[in-house]
């Protein structure tokens, strides 16, 4: 067996890591602009005033905003199907409740779909990306607020209508669950703290955290159902952060703490957005937690009837629980956990396990028998650009190896798997540490952690690699003749 016809190979970026462009076109601010650049042990901080000494790498990212149409010549030449890629709310709403939609913004996304278009790549799109207008986090305290929904539909009947034919795959909220998780105040639900703190801080109690998380919730809906009244033939994801957890040990409480995290942190939100209404131990586990929400009287009906039309996920590494506290704390996308000492580890202490991905596949295409895609995997890695412009990744191809034949085993498994985009497929600013020492691309970008260098592209041996893999249509290392893609 091989990847099925049809499927969607490409690459994943976001506005927020790699457009830049920051006020051009008379965009607005954005949460993500006032995050400052950091390292693996030194965190990025929000900032509610600008710092002249401070750098902030998503105002520049890495200019995508002027370079898309050689980007995608390169994406194109890869031989992409699709690319992920998102909006900047501020860029189309500058105030983010503005009344009407600021026209070069929406010029600007009907030429970067309509260069996609033209190169053969379908454009799939996430409305919201970590970048909230500034001004709604600091007029409405962002998510917490329910006038959030109304103008996030505003913006959905926005993008749906002004591209209805050149964009048919949607995803409504970027790693959803990481506000059940307890890390997405800031980035994700635009709950800003009182004063300069980590971006990676809770600054909400339980309740407005959770409160938040369920206006994303019912804004999520009511976009599925606009996308579809509008045009029958959109399709419409959610986007979870796959958080794999093990069990460290087998004894009976550990199994007991991973069910429970694997609930907790990618099941509660998955539940909601495919199957339309919150699962048993969510709500007992509120409660317990004395988390009470406000809910409206049409709310469960708008859950129910906007549940999603596949499942999309990213998914990096997996970490082990424990309950006797005897082993070593995990690092990694936001991860929390004890380090599995069964598998090698990167750079920045993200742990491989291709296994993991096949597992999660299973889980998510059991539990919800819905098309899955996977949005986001990848390595990060300090490339070095040797003489002649060469760059040796092999450590990124191994990795991209045996994830490629993870997914091709879920398959076979029975997994209905529809697309698979790596992120940062040309290198971007990582979220995480906003580095761009932190390089994750196919594509490398001259482009330094103080924001020197000349932006100029630079195609990796993966890059290579990734164009035999899609030219292939993916045929992994059972099932491909040894003369080409799988040899070092």
């Amino acid at each position: 067996m091989s990847f099925p016809k049809g499927f969607l190979w490409g690459g994943a970026i976001a506005a927020n890591q790699s457009e830049g462009g920051f006020t051009c076109g008379g965009a607005g601010e954005s949460v993500s602009d006032h995050f400052s650049a950091g390292t693996r042990n030194t965190p990025r901080y929000f900032h509610h005033e600008l710092k002249p000494d401070v750098c902030y790498p998503t105002q520049q990212g890495i200019d995508f905003y002027h370079h898309y149409p050689e980007d995608i010549a390169l994406f194109a030449k890869m031989g992409f199907k699709t690319l992920r890629t998102s909006i900047s709310w501020a860029r189309l709403f500058p105030h983010g409740d503005d009344e009407v939609p600021n026209p070069e913004g929406i010029e600007y996304y009907r030429s970067l779909f309509t260069c996609l278009k033209e190169n053969g790549i379908e454009p799939l799109v996430t409305i919201s990306h970590y970048e909230i207008p500034l001004e709604l986090a600091k007029k409405y305290s962002g998510w917490a607020s329910r006038k959030m929904i109304d103008l996030y539909l505003n913006l959905c009947r926005t993008l749906f209508t002004e591209y209805d034919g050149l964009v048919r795959y949607w995803l409504t909220f970027n790693e959803i669950n990481v506000l059940s998780n307890g890390y997405g105040d800031i980035m994700s639900a635009g709950i800003l703290p009182e004063g300069d703190c980590p971006i990676f801080t809770s600054t909400a109690d339980l309740s407005t955290r959770f409160q938040a998380l369920h206006h994303q919730f019912v804004a999520s809906a009511r976009a599925v159902k606009l996308a579809h009244e509008i045009n029958p033939e959109n399709k419409v994801g959610c986007m979870i952060a796959a958080t794999v957890t093990y069990p460290y040990s087998c004894h009976p409480k550990d199994i007991l703490a991973a069910q429970e995290a694997m609930n907790q942190k990618n099941f509660l939100c998955g539940d909601v957005q495919c199957r339309g209404a919150y699962p048993s131990f969510a709500l007992s586990w509120m409660k317990r937690n004395g988390i009470e929400l406000d809910w409206h009287e049409e709310d469960a009906k708008i859950l129910q009837e906007g549940t999603v039309d596949f499942y999309s996920f990213s998914y990096y590494m997996s970490s082990c629980i424990s309950t006797q506290s005897n082993g070593e704390a995990g690092q990694g996308n936001m991860s929390e956990g004890t380090l599995n000492p069964h598998l090698e580890t990167s750079a920045w202490g993200w742990q491989i396990d291709p296994d993991g991905l096949r597992y999660y596949l299973n889980e998510a295409y059991n539990r919800y028998n819905l098309p899955v895609m996977v949005v986001e995997n990848g390595l990060g890695a300090a490339d070095v650009v040797e003489e002649n412009d060469q760059i040796h990744d092999d450590y990124r191809i191994n990795y991209l190896r045996s994830h490629i034949q993870a997914m091709e085993d879920a398959i076979e498994d029975g997994v209905d798997l529809m697309g698979y985009t790596p992120w940062g497929c040309i290198d971007l600013v990582s979220l995480s540490t906003g580095e761009m020492k932190k390089r994750y691309g196919f594509i490398y970008v001259d482009r330094n952690n103080d924001g020197s260098g000349t932006l100029r592209r630079i195609p990796k041996d993966s890059f290579e690699f990734y164009r035999k893999i899609i030219a292939q249509n993916g045929l992994t290392p059972k099932k491909a003749d040894e003369t080409a893609v799988f040899q070092n």
